[in-house]
């Protein structure tokens, strides 16, 4: 992945903050993320915040069948400007819940967030991030509010990134800002050993490396993607995998040097469903 440093502007630290989906389900669901993006950034005032968010659940697979229904095989140029509604949406709704908090967060859209993708290649190591055109909103309010799973090529279009990228773009924005953390938000606490709903000796599991962590994805856990687990791995990135409940258990996956391993993951390895009960 090539860099552009963000200059001597960034005096103070940032963090990386992923909001999935499965998280923004709602008007209530949205004035919870609100309130989380308002107490991270009253907490931590010395702290710049990116806030990366996935589309409504449901929603990209909703329009990729509404382009299905015109035609049996759309092109991908019309299909990546059509799943951006989704994640551009969730920017701005987001945005503005933030704003009815008193809260100054910047929502940018897919030709803002830094990210340059090289045509029909999507792998990280082709990925552009030019740290300037975030941190410079960032220097404007101190939180950003950016699209994940979308980039742009070289001539301008929206480009997709793969299925499940928002975790990728969060990662990618990460390193290029030189972020101090990247969290993961699910609606699930974590990694489990097992299927906890089939197997009552299942056990949450609070470390994992890089290398287990890619075991699970192998075994068909998708509750982080590969391609954001190879990224962070590549640069030595911690993740935290939590939910936006700041006292919930969280996974938190790093290299093998950090912590004691495990031994992996076993058959049927998932990450169990615990969705949060918010309150409005």
């Amino acid at each position: 992945m090539k860099l552009e440093p963000a200059g001597p502007a960034a005096k103070k630290s940032v963090a990386v903050v992923k909001i999935g989906g499965s998280i923004l389900t709602s008007a209530c669901a949205y004035r919870q993320a609100a309130k989380f993006v308002a107490g991270r950034f009253s907490a931590r005032p010395n702290e710049y915040l990116v806030v990366v968010v996935s589309a409504e659940e449901g929603t990209t697979d909703s329009l990729e069948r509404t382009a299905l229904e015109i035609t049996p095989k759309p092109r991908q140029g019309a299909l990546d400007l059509l799943w951006s509604t989704g994640e551009i949406r969730s920017v701005a709704l987001l945005a503005l819940h933030c704003q009815a908090l008193d809260v100054p967060a910047a929502p940018l859209n897919v030709h803002q967030n830094g990210l340059v993708a090289q045509e029909d290649d999507c792998c990280q190591s082709r990925v552009h991030v030019n740290a300037r055109c975030v941190m410079s909103a960032l220097t404007g309010c101190g939180i950003v509010i950016v699209p994940g799973f979308l980039a742009c090529d070289p001539r301008g279009g929206i480009i997709s990134l793969g299925r499940g990228a928002s975790d990728l773009t969060a990662v990618l924005l990460a390193q290029g800002l030189d972020a101090a953390r990247c969290e993961l938000i699910k609606d699930v606490p974590g990694y489990f050993t097992a299927d906890p709903h089939l197997d009552p000796t299942a056990r949450h599991i609070p470390h994992l490396t890089f290398d287990e962590a890619l075991a699970f994805a192998d075994a068909g856990c998708d509750l982080v993607q590969r391609k954001a687990i190879v990224a962070a791995a590549q640069c030595g990135l911690p993740l935290v995998v939590r939910t936006i409940e700041e006292a919930a258990s969280s996974t938190i996956i790093s290299s093998a040097n950090s912590r004691t391993s495990w031994n992996g993951p076993s058959d049927g390895a998932s990450a169990i469903s615990n969705p949060i009960e918010a309150t409005c």
